[in-house]
């Protein structure tokens, strides 16, 4: 067997495994059997890059961002050289979680990082990274977000400030008027990624708005009427600019009654640079509270919403795991079934959502969300190769336009699938 074709077999079964749901065991259907797992070992791969280009960059942002001692430097050395030239080792027997992670890497251990699977490379870096600056430990370095510096720097830019005051021109807009333009600016939110930004400059944000490749949003629209007193459920991606919108959304769904609790799934501890951890909301509400005008007005509201339970965060542990929500476990399957609706945000819950594979554009998005516990929407701005649930000529149409429009962040989609 060659190498890339033993790595594809370690990397199905890996795919399988699970701490928190069921092993799902037995054999695939036929279209996911042949849909291709992602890896980072092809040559040019969007993949790989990530791996090659952007963990090191990371590396060495967190190295400058903090005055760290011997200790991280060395074990930030030490992770480079992994990253760069040597195979995956596992966490010291010391570390905590080094039995959930012995069992999601024991097909993975000893091999190059390049011939993992994507979306467990990508998770395993970002959990041996807080390792190696000791934000697990019990010194003083224990619970320091490595990468605060960068949210709280992006929270108090300008561009912040700007969209702010841009609010103040929405609040006199028809409420269904102002819930289209909500929407699409929790899509755009979505480029606002610190992680993006570590190796594509600071272009992709600022680029004119995104073309959606998909647009189900009167359909999230009809699934949320006025009144309901439904739960919604959002699970968040980014911090700062990105949660700015998301909480500027949420408010909108609870002042006119589109849902009467809304619950707001954050990460439990630092991942992927920049997602959003409960510390992360506090600032952003506080940085709406604090403002003028209708920002500072919503703020307020979301303040409230919080005292009164109408607005909860929850931080599940399986939001930091290297698993597709196929695999969820039974507690956070239960959240979500018991939502009326549950809004996904970003690129990596995308993936996870429908399973970080090469499948065929045009496969249905009902069809990789099936499993799901109730009704769920998408909301991403395109950072990764995976997508499905195109149309035959929108897919001809990007192909024709030679842009690389999967990973630039300059397209957009809204996929929503109903009970």
């Amino acid at each position: 067997m060659s190498g890339k074709r033993k790595a594809h077999s370690v990397a199905e079964k890996t795919a399988r495994s699970s701490d928190g749901g069921p092993d799902s065991g037995g054999p695939r259907p036929a279209s996911e059997r042949d849909a291709r797992v992602v890896l980072s070992n092809e040559p040019g791969s969007f993949a790989r890059s990530v791996l090659a280009e952007r963990h090191p960059a990371l590396i060495q942002q967190v190295r400058d961002a903090f005055p760290y001692g011997p200790r991280q430097h060395e074990a930030l050395d030490a992770l480079l050289e992994q990253n760069d030239n040597g195979v995956i080792e596992p966490l010291a027997p010391s570390e905590p979680g080094h039995e959930q992670w012995s069992v999601w890497g024991r097909e993975l251990f000893g091999r190059s990082w390049f011939d993992a699977p994507f979306l467990w490379a990508e998770s395993y870096f970002y959990r041996r990274l807080l390792g190696a600056v000791g934000y697990f430990g019990t010194g003083p370095w224990r619970g320091v977000d490595p990468f605060a510096p960068f949210k709280r720097a992006e929270l108090r830019g300008t561009a912040v400030d700007e969209e702010l005051r841009a609010l103040d021109a929405l609040a006199d807009v028809p409420a269904d008027e102002r819930a289209t333009a909500l929407l699409h600016a929790a899509v755009r939110g979505n480029r606002a990624d610190l992680g993006f930004r570590v190796t594509e400059g600071d272009a992709a944000p600022g680029a004119p708005s995104e073309d959606l490749v998909a647009d189900d949003s009167a359909r999230l629209q009809r699934l949320l009427p006025a009144g309901a007193g439904v739960t919604v459920a959002v699970v968040a991606d980014n911090a700062g600019r990105e949660l700015i919108p998301d909480l500027i959304l949420i408010d909108h769904l609870l002042l006119h009654r589109h849902a009467e609790r809304i619950v707001l799934h954050v990460k439990p501890h630092p991942y992927y640079v920049s997602d959003a951890m409960t510390a992360d909301v506090v600032d952003c509400l506080r940085r709406l509270a604090d403002a003028p005008g209708e920002a500072g007005r919503i703020g307020s509201r979301l303040w409230d919403a919080m005292a009164t339970g109408r607005l909860e965060v929850l931080a599940h542990p399986f939001f930091c795991a290297p698993l597709p929500y196929e695999e969820m476990p039974g507690g956070l399957r239960a959240e979500f079934a018991a939502a009326t609706l549950t809004i996904l945000k970003g690129d990596l819950n995308y993936r996870r959502l429908v399973g970080d594979r090469m499948w065929a554009e045009t496969t249905p998005f009902a069809d990789r969300t099936a499993y799901f516990p109730g009704a769920v929407a998408a909301l991403r701005t395109l950072k990764s190769d995976v997508v499905v649930g195109l149309e035959q000529k929108t897919l001809d149409a990007l192909e024709r336009s030679g842009a690389a429009w999967r990973t630039s962040g300059t397209h957009a989609l809204i996929q929503v699938r109903g009970r």
